[in-house]
């Protein structure tokens, strides 16, 4: 069994030799653990520091990707290096690394096949009032999107499977954290959670600029993705909601025209009424395209999955041969 733990790295010259020097070389489970950073277009001596402190592989991208690419990169490269778990964590040394055989645990064991490790939110001190709040907010909002029971959605210290990791994929560029959990939640992959520590903040967030722009974009990833994955659902919910109003304003117009005998002829309700109606009709056959279109993904994901596990295998065996 071989452990590789990746770390996503831009100008992390600073840090990252601290993160690096709590990481372990043995972790019970596993006969080999490796290292690995994903150099996401780095301008300081980030490579440099990795090389330094014995990291085994380097994947760089030319110019800066975004922390989601860079993400999906680096679990390309440990399958292909023949992982068959993968630990995902930051440069800036948050999270706990003696916490790292907790957070494979339920793989090793077959119970999981991607584990998040859930920090002590309440008890971080850095963390403002407010951005306790929003933690706590979002990760209740991506539970009920992705029928999960995760805690500290927005963590960043996982653990994957070699099949997670080829299932996976990330649409969004602005971070994979949400989108994992609901796309794993929706399609079936394993997924549990344990309690992990975190160190002292050596840096501010980079993901975190403002409360404001962090929740804009954590709510639109959580309503693209669950569109992706139920779009007839959504789709036909909104449908239903204008096809309701025009219905409703219908029967209004009905009533006062046939019944009430008014003088006036109410023509502003029966056209918004006739709008509400076409308009729910539309996002109806919306919702059914979307549906057809949800069967052809799962189709696509299969293929795509199934190369991805042929090209994995081939390029373990070549690099075994080497």
């Amino acid at each position: 069994m071989k452990l590789i733990i990746q770390i996503p790295c831009y100008n992390e010259g600073k840090t990252l030799a601290i993160a690096l020097s709590h990481l372990p070389r043995e972790v019970e489970g596993f006969d080999k653990v490796e290292w690995l950073i994903i150099n996401d277009g780095s301008t300081d001596n980030t490579v440099g520091e990795a090389k330094k402190n014995g990291v085994d592989h380097v994947v760089s991208f030319k110019e800066n990707q975004g922390l989601a690419k860079g993400f999906m990169a680096g679990l390309s490269a440990c399958v292909r290096l023949g992982a068959d778990v993968i630990v995902n964590t930051d440069a800036d040394n948050q999270y706990n690394a003696e916490d790292i055989p907790k957070l494979t645990a339920p793989i090793v064991q077959g119970k999981a096949d991607m584990v998040v490790g859930a920090r002590p939110i309440l008890d971080i001190e850095h963390f403002s009032k407010r951005k306790k709040m929003l933690q706590k907010l979002g990760s209740w909002t991506v539970k009920l999107a992705s029928k999960t029971d995760i805690p500290d959605a927005p963590s960043g210290f996982r653990a994957f499977s070699r099949e997670a990791a080829m299932k996976l994929n990330v649409f969004n560029e602005y971070t994979y954290t949400l989108e994992t959990i609901i796309q794993a939640g929706r399609t079936g992959i394993a997924i549990t959670s344990v309690p992990v520590r975190t160190n002292e903040d050596l840096r501010p967030s980079r993901l975190v600029k403002s409360i404001f722009n962090y929740v804009k974009l954590s709510l639109y990833t959580i309503l693209r993705i669950f569109t992706i994955y139920k779009p007839f659902r959504t789709f036909f919910t909104i449908g239903a909601f204008f096809f309701l109003i025009g219905f409703g304003l219908g029967i209004r117009w009905l009533y006062l025209f046939f019944i009430a005998g008014t003088e006036r002829t109410h023509v502003p309700s029966l056209i918004l009424a006739s709008i509400c109606i076409i308009l729910g009709v539309l996002v109806g056959v919306i919702a059914i395209i979307g549906d057809l279109l949800a069967v052809n993904r799962k189709l696509l994901e299969d293929i795509q999955y199934r190369v991805r596990k042929q090209e994995a295998e081939l390029e373990t065996l070549k690099h075994n041969n080497q």
